[in-house]
């Protein structure tokens, strides 16, 4: 059983990474491509008869009606985008980006966020370990995910998303006592993350541009 559960753990981590890698990327064999409104406007997904927390979907929709615009004009600049997609790996982009500042791991940082924003989490790492602290900290569940805005200009993409979600928290001293927060109550969290691309970019991936509280 013990097995079973790393595999399944072993997989989940390979799909994250490869869901970013896709971030907004269509593969090539996916039906008659749909249009711009279709793709914006996702249908609501079927609840499983069991529902994990990283299945849930609250809600039919991805998109708040104030960003389908932008979306529009993205989609029309890159037509391979496709919103769906996007959600799917701007989820795992978040936990990856969480969990690799929990627990200092700068060099993955490196490649999923730009500057300004891999500045901040760098000097928080740092103050972290001036202060003896360690984070022991766990994404419970990403309740909802859902496009707030997003642009184009001067071949520059931006797409904002609303992550609505519970965190288990607990900050430890170099000793390992508990120093703040607890892993049995889990904390809502709501947070908007701004993603960028340069879309004649050969890189493919978005890197996370801004952060803040909902």
């Amino acid at each position: 059983m013990v097995v079973f559960v790393v595999l399944l753990a072993m997989v989940a981590a390979f799909l994250a990474m490869r869901l970013y890698a896709v971030l907004g990327k269509r593969t090539g064999h996916e039906p008659l491509p749909r249009t711009a409104d279709e793709r914006i406007a996702t249908p609501p997904v079927a609840r499983p008869i069991e529902v994990t927390p990283e299945a849930r979907v609250l809600g039919p929709r991805h998109v708040e009606s104030g960003a389908e615009n932008g979306l529009r004009a993205l989609i029309a600049a890159d037509p391979s985008f496709d919103v769906a997609q996007f959600i799917d790996g701007a989820k795992s982009a978040y936990r990856m980006i969480l969990e690799a500042f929990w627990k200092g791991d700068e060099a993955t940082l490196e490649w999923l966020t730009e500057r300004d924003v891999r500045e901040a989490f760098t000097q928080a790492i740092a103050d972290r370990n001036a202060a003896g602290h360690v984070l022991d900290n766990r994404l419970v569940s990403i309740e909802r995910a859902v496009v707030t805005e997003a642009s184009v200009e001067g071949g520059v993409a931006r797409v904002s998303v609303r992550f609505d979600a519970d965190i288990a928290a607990i900050t430890r001293d170099a000793e390992g006592n508990i120093v703040a927060g607890s892993m049995s109550d889990a904390v809502e969290t709501h947070d908007v993350w701004t993603f960028l691309r340069v879309l004649k970019s050969n890189d493919p991936n978005w890197k996370l541009a801004d952060t803040d509280e909902a």
